[in-house]
């Protein structure tokens, strides 16, 4: 194969005239030059100079050889621009992969940040499932993925996790549930209570499961669900109750009441699986922080929705 950088050399002779002065332009020596000629007629099997007097003619082989270096030569400096401007977060695509409690809340007001800070970087947010999403960053498929529950050897896979937030759960009542006008509920307030289950099994649904256990009982699930809006429509119904993330009470139904929980609270870990070294990139930096403050912003709205209780006597 062919030297660029050689052929580069052969190009600053033949159009600068002479060997000396293609030295002065690149800052080599004239041996220099002609030892990096010779080695490049030894690449290309052919003469690519001829001497003419003191100087230099280049042969046909070496004019068509200078015709396609000015080609290449343009190609390296647009890659090099191009290069520069992904490194800098000016353009590039940035796939990302989610599940649905963490799309309207954390990830909508996170990517309108990165397009604001990175008009020129396309992005592709993508619905899928954690495992998949995590195996496509693995894959280089995709450059991020939002989890609950990140592997346990994602060093030795080459994925980084990031820690983005803790989103604690809130018991869902029926409007005119008897414990609706307390602020705070025990856990252990709601164990006599049948359940609506707000997830399907998985990392999101087993820290209801751990809390409930640690609290003393087994929550009785009398209607499941597989997203929070269905969830909250049958505690609306008198179903039963629930526990929803915070992330996931966004909208909220009119016929619920929304209170915290404790003894103990039970929180999800939200984390952003990305592959080794690619904190790098300022484009990722910018999502990652983007998510930071979309969960301030997000924990706190969905707080003040949930101050109001009904009329009535509250305690703690």
């Amino acid at each position: 194969m062919m030297d660029v950088r050689r052929m580069q050399v052969l190009r600053a002779v033949i159009t600068s005239g002479s060997v000396t002065a293609a030295a002065a332009h690149l800052g080599y020596t004239p041996s220099a030059i002609s030892q990096q000629i010779a080695a490049l007629e030894k690449e290309t099997g052919t003469t690519l100079l001829e001497r003419v007097g003191r100087g230099v003619r280049p042969t046909e082989a070496g004019l068509l050889l200078t015709r396609y270096t000015a080609v290449i030569s343009e190609h390296l400096a647009e890659a090099e621009t191009a290069l520069a401007d992904l490194r800098a977060g000016r353009e590039g695509r940035l796939a990302v992969r989610y599940f649905a409690s963490v799309g309207p809340t954390l990830l909508a007001p996170a990517l309108a940040r990165v397009r604001r800070d990175h008009p020129a970087v396309a992005i592709g947010p993508r619905l899928t499932d954690p495992d998949d999403a995590v195996a496509e960053v693995h894959r280089g498929d995709a450059d991020l993925a939002l989890v609950v529950r990140p592997p346990a050897d994602a060093p030795r896979q080459g994925l980084h996790v990031v820690h983005l937030l803790d989103d604690p759960y809130r018991a869902v009542l029926p409007a005119g549930h008897p414990l609706a006008p307390r602020r705070v509920l025990d856990l252990a307030d709601l164990a006599g209570e049948p359940w609506v289950r707000s997830e399907p099994p998985g990392p999101c649904l087993a820290p209801v499961t751990d809390a409930c256990a640690a609290a003393g009982f087994s929550p009785d699930f009398a209607a499941t669900s597989q997203d929070y809006a269905t969830a909250q429509g049958f505690v609306a119904a008198e179903l039963g109750v629930s526990l929803v993330p915070r992330l996931g009470l966004s909208t909220r139904h009119p016929g619920v009441a929304v209170r915290r929980v404790r003894h103990p609270e039970p929180v999800r870990a939200i984390h952003a699986v990305i592959r080794t070294g690619s904190l790098r990139q300022p484009v990722l930096r910018t999502l990652l922080d983007a998510f930071r403050q979309a969960a301030e912003a997000g924990g706190a709205a969905s707080e003040a929705g949930g101050r109001a209780a009904p009329p009535g006597p509250s305690s703690d």
